[in-house]
């Protein structure tokens, strides 16, 4: 019997060139797997880095609705805030997170029994803990380009009572989701 290579003498030339394309086409797999990971990659960093925010809630300033240890997600891109919009700022060198409950123009006053006024209607929500009127004399206008934030504890937070109004750039997010962590 002849072997294979006197039937055929370009075999192992053939079987060569067989391996160097099966080891191109691997090389270009992986490859292409690489850049597909990358433009996952900046697309999530994209994506978290400027239009959305995510942080992790510390402190009781938002309890009940946030508790501490809850993690924020916060949009970035949406710069209209509203009242009773919840937002993070960055206000006297911390991170806070606070209701917006008054807009640039807008007259807020408190009263020694705990009640919230803004432009003259008293301000009846769902928030159990009283409203102390805090460093502030009242009424106060809130500047322009400026919110006036409230933490839903407001019997013991930090926000425009003793921070004073927020700047609207200063502003990081407005929260769109909170995602509990107990039993995580």
């Amino acid at each position: 019997m002849k072997n294979n290579s006197m039937l055929h003498p370009f075999a192992d030339v053939q079987n060569q060139l067989q391996k160097k394309r099966q080891q191109l086409m691997l090389k270009r797999g992986y490859l292409e797997l690489a850049k597909n990971a990358a433009i996952i990659l900046i697309i999530v960093l994209i994506a978290f880095t400027q239009v959305f925010y995510i942080t992790v809630s510390s402190g009781t300033d938002m309890y009940p609705a946030i508790l501490d240890g809850d993690i924020v997600l916060g949009y970035r891109l949406d710069t209209n805030y509203l009242k009773n919009d919840v937002v993070v700022c960055e206000a006297d060198g911390r991170r806070v997170i606070g209701r917006v409950v008054a807009r640039g123009g807008d007259s807020v006053d408190m009263t020694e029994d705990g009640r919230l006024f803004v432009n003259g209607t008293e301000q009846t929500g769902e928030i159990a803990f009283p409203t102390n009127p805090g460093k502030q004399s009242y009424p106060y206008t809130v500047p322009d380009g400026c919110v006036y934030l409230l933490g839903d504890y407001r019997t013991n937070t930090t926000d425009s009572r003793t921070l004073g109004p927020v700047k609207v750039e200063n502003i990081k997010a407005k929260v769109v989701s909170i995602f509990r962590r107990r039993g995580i």
